[in-house]
């Protein structure tokens, strides 16, 4: 089984129901067991989910939505190893350095974004939802 990491612009498309990528990102939380995946995030992407859903949705819809994908999802952990790693990377946005080394450091096969361009420095493999859903 191979561990694939969501990031919170995936997670935030089918949350906010965002027209033009929701389709692809709802396919890929909707993945029966038996499709070779299991699905990750980290808990600091929760945190970010949480903090959109409640701006966007209000505080009942963004809670319910972290109790959903935390049964749903693995949640990687993240400590100072993770941030250090971060400060001392090459990524341009912390948040998306943090979300990389928590996924690298839990040993995920490949890591799910709308922003390929946020991984650019990855050596994992990057896919956006599409790219993903077609290798299936």
């Amino acid at each position: 089984m191979k561990l694939a990491f969501i990031d919170s612009d995936v997670l935030l498309d089918v949350i906010l129901n965002r027209p033009t990528f929701y389709s692809a990102s709802a396919q890929i939380l909707s993945l029966p067991i038996d499709s070779g995946y299991n699905f990750c995030t980290a808990v600091h992407t929760l945190i970010n989910v949480h903090y959109f859903t409640k701006k966007h949705l209000g505080a009942e819809t963004a809670i319910e939505a972290i109790k959903l994908l935390s049964k749903q999802l693995r949640v990687l952990g993240e400590d100072a190893t993770t941030i250090n790693d971060a400060i001392a990377s090459d990524f341009k946005d912390f948040e998306d350095a943090v979300q990389y080394f928590a996924a690298k450091n839990a040993g995920v096969d490949l890591i799910i974004t709308r922003n390929i361009k946020d991984y650019k420095n990855s050596t994992i493999p990057v896919l956006t939802a599409e790219q993903f859903l077609n290798t299936l």
